[in-house]
């Protein structure tokens, strides 16, 4: 069921949810944690779907505020807003806040009088993110602040300004992508014969801040030095290519063959195809949603990782004339 609210104010959304709830019972199931969406006007139903299916792992209220990209463009100020239970919900409730002109540049005051009470907060840029996100309105009000670098203008160069600005609870979704890896990576040397990695080579794309975050984790872990390799854009594959460590005995290789499968070649053994997909929104999002404290090994691998990697090797990369 979608209830729509064109031209209103927060007030008669919140007025109207509590009819909602009194008429049908529609939302009357417990709520854990309220997420705040913040999107461009039109760019909205990604998020929302994604949310709807994290949801059945989290119910929750969802908020959507939803904004031009352009707040200098001269618009009427107005209000327009959804309220969406039910099927059209997931096990959440969801409330689209179309903000434009003046109405737009109160964040805060828009979102706080639909804020669960006494919930915990988690606010989500799917796209372009503020300045520094803690600092920001919207992020003043949460616990967890979740960004993606590889939805900003320049990936890589997002994660250096992310260390900057680290505050304890920020996030990014280029980070999520890479438990797999990790967890594989991980299984793989804890295995005999417990020899000490010498060194790191990962391959990925010219654009994949993945690539950047997992060559970091890596040598911080093993204190081995990490090297990246970058594909030239024509052409490249997404994400992460090939993760190579050297050990006394002989090289593990793990590389991405078509498909949602990894190949893992060691010394002495068969090679090995191993599921390992690619993480989609939904997945990302509620593996995000399963802890509310601050990343503790995200933060270390931002703000002490990052700095001591080298610069990628580009040399693949084909500069336009």
């Amino acid at each position: 069921m979608i209830v729509e609210l064109p031209n209103t104010t927060t007030s008669a959304v919140s007025r109207a949810l509590v009819r909602i709830r009194e008429e049908g019972g529609a939302v009357a199931l417990g709520r854990v944690l309220t997420l705040i969406i913040c999107t461009e006007l039109g760019a909205e139903e990604d998020a929302i779907e994604a949310a709807n299916h994290a949801s059945r792992e989290h119910p929750m209220r969802v908020i959507v505020l939803s904004k031009s990209a352009d707040p200098t463009h001269p618009v009427e100020a107005s209000l327009d807003a959804e309220i969406r239970v039910g099927g059209d919900a997931g096990a959440s409730e969801v409330i689209v806040l179309r903000a434009y002109g003046e109405a737009a540049k109160s964040e805060e005051s828009l979102v706080n009088g639909l804020l669960l009470a006494d919930a915990p907060v988690v606010a989500w840029w799917p796209g372009d993110a503020p300045v520094v996100v803690a600092e920001s309105p919207i992020g003043r009000m949460a616990q967890r602040r979740i960004t993606d670098a590889a939805a900003q203008s320049d990936p890589r160069g997002y994660l250096q300004h992310l260390a900057r600005s680290y505050t304890p609870g920020d996030t990014d979704f280029a980070w999520t992508r890479l438990t797999l890896w990790r967890a594989q990576l991980a299984a793989v040397l804890d295995q005999p014969p417990f020899e000490p990695v010498t060194r790191v080579h990962i391959e990925g794309a010219w654009d994949s801040p993945s690539t950047t975050l997992l060559a970091a984790w890596l040598q911080l872990q093993l204190g081995a030095k990490a090297d990246t390799i970058l594909d030239d854009p024509v052409g490249s594959k997404p994400g992460i290519h090939r993760v190579r460590l050297q050990r006394a005995s002989g090289d593990i290789v793990l590389e991405r063959v078509p498909g949602n499968i990894v190949t893992l070649v060691q010394p002495g053994q068969p090679n090995h195809d191993i599921s390992l997909p690619r993480r989609d929104l939904p997945e990302c999002l509620a593996e995000e949603l399963r802890r509310l404290d601050p990343d503790d090994l995200f933060g270390e691998v931002l703000q002490v990782g990052l700095g001591k990697l080298s610069e990628p090797d580009t040399s693949s990369i084909t500069l336009p004339t």
